[in-house]
């Protein structure tokens, strides 16, 4: 059985990336969210703090987000092109760097975010999941997990998810919302994040992915 590949997104408070690392220690395979941006540094050349700076634009609205199916083609540009420092060429890297490890990866990995589930989510070994919780929920996650306070906690994850949103959007012209866009839409307020994990295994087994 070769290698398969985890897509998981997932709102603020949610326990999305707790259900990715707990996944990645029950499966004893890598976790990846972060990681790609430096491995996507890395293969591009271009210094890592670009690849935050063009998040960052998105994040304070700096880009104007399309009603169209987004602005990925999937094209690296190069050094000696116009675009190599622009926001769709630091996606796009990203976008090499996940579709290299799900077509030629010799490891099973998890991978938190990105977009990743449009990019290759209609592979065989691939399996999408969207992680969310109801509000109160969230709230009570994240000013447990920060020590701040229930307005600083609504104001973070109001904001943190109307990025993602606006991302996967500007991107891929899809809706980050929508559950048909996943293989698995998993509401951890109503199963929590234990057996949201287990409900993940569960899945792969079904599919035949893993015995």
């Amino acid at each position: 059985m070769g290698n398969y590949i985890i897509t998981i997104a997932r709102g603020l408070g949610s326990g999305g990336s707790h259900v990715g690392k707990k996944l990645s220690e029950t499966l004893g395979i890598p976790c990846y969210d972060m990681e790609i941006l430096e491995m996507a540094s890395e293969l591009s050349g271009i210094n890592e703090s670009y690849f935050f700076d063009a998040n960052e634009k998105i994040n304070k609205g700096q880009i104007r987000i399309r009603n169209s199916k987004g602005v990925y083609t999937g094209r690296l540009y190069s050094v000696e092109e116009e675009k190599y420092l622009s926001n769709e060429n630091m996606f796009n890297y990203q976008a090499e760097v996940i579709k290299t490890l799900a077509l030629e990866g010799k490891v099973s990995c998890i991978i938190i975010g990105k977009a990743a589930n449009k990019i290759i989510g209609s592979l065989k070994n691939v399996v999408t999941v969207n992680i969310q919780a109801p509000m109160d929920i969230c709230i009570g996650n994240v000013t447990k997990r920060l020590q701040i306070n229930t307005v600083q906690a609504m104001e973070m994850i109001k904001e943190t998810n109307t990025y993602r949103r606006n991302y996967y959007k500007y991107y891929t012209g899809g809706s980050w919302d929508d559950p048909t866009e996943y293989d698995l839409t998993i509401n951890t307020g109503a199963v929590g994040e234990e057996y949201a994990s287990q409900m993940i295994v569960d899945y792969l087994k079904f599919k035949n992915i893993i015995e």
